[in-house]
């Protein structure tokens, strides 16, 4: 850590926010007096990740991933939520915290990966390299060490990820697909050629291109996610409590789940 001339250590900082008797400050802004009223919770969401107001087409698209991810159904997470808030009715902050803490890159998508990804293609073209040279350069490297391609397949979305398909399409109509949604492209064309047969491009791939393309921190790509699946999480919750089905799953899994005797024993 940095010291100062007189020997002391300089007191670190933070450039969120800070409460004061007659006001609240936000990045610099007046909370009450500035941001309340002016900015969607998508802007604010902005401000408070970045440390800047978004831009119309960074509004935009911020909101619609936050849409696009946010529920997906019976997920692992979900189930997790639920049977959580069943077993401890007054602790919706615990059964919300049990599903964030399974969402990781299985079940809430590779976003994060795929940024990385396309950050470490963009450098190559950057340099000179031709994007379909590159995608396919990475991606016979991907399947020669056995792993899997980060934003390519999906267990119910097959030929295409639906949610994939509208950023694309809104990205073409609003002006913003840029050289990150240029080499996700030409990612899907090399995996169906190094894979031998198409695979779907999924959700978390346009993620991470567009919000590159749109000038968002690669860092910043999995923290988009996280906050629409809490949403999402929300909503199930709310829902268990009016109509109750964590027992019934746990139930379930108990019907489903033989016991076997360890041999060891």
């Amino acid at each position: 850590m940095p010291r100062m001339e007189s020997g002391h250590r300089e007191r670190p900082t933070s450039r969120i926010s800070q409460a004061y008797p007659d006001r609240v400050e936000v990045r610099g802004r007046d909370l009450a007096g500035d941001l309340m009223g002016r900015l969607s919770f998508t802007e604010y969401f902005h401000l408070l990740l970045t440390g800047q107001e978004p831009s119309e087409d960074q509004r935009v698209f911020l909101d619609l991933v936050l849409v696009a991810i946010a529920e997906h159904g019976m997920m692992p997470t979900n189930i997790a939520a639920r049977m959580t808030l069943a077993g401890d009715p007054g602790s919706l902050q615990g059964a919300v915290a049990a599903g964030i803490l399974g969402c990781g890159p299985v079940l809430l998508g590779t976003a994060e990966e795929c940024a990385r990804l396309l950050e470490a293609a963009q450098a190559e073209v950057a340099s000179g390299a031709a994007p379909s040279a590159v995608a396919l350069e990475m991606t016979r490297a991907t399947r020669a060490s056995g792993s899997r391609l980060p934003g390519f397949g999906h267990p119910v979305h097959k030929p295409l990820d639906p949610r994939a398909k509208r950023i694309l399409e809104l990205a073409g109509e609003r002006g913003v697909a840029g050289p990150h949604i240029e080499l996700a492209r030409a990612f899907r064309r090399s995996a169906a050629e190094v894979w031998g047969k198409p695979l779907t491009m999924n959700v978390s791939m346009l993620i991470a291109a567009v919000m590159l393309d749109l000038g968002f921190p690669a860092a910043a790509v999995k923290a988009v996610p996280i906050l629409a699946r809490t949403a999402g999480l929300l909503g199930h919750l709310a829902e268990e409590r009016e109509r109750p089905i964590g027992f019934l799953l746990a139930a379930a899994a108990e019907e489903t789940v033989e016991y076997e005797a360890d041999a060891r024993a």
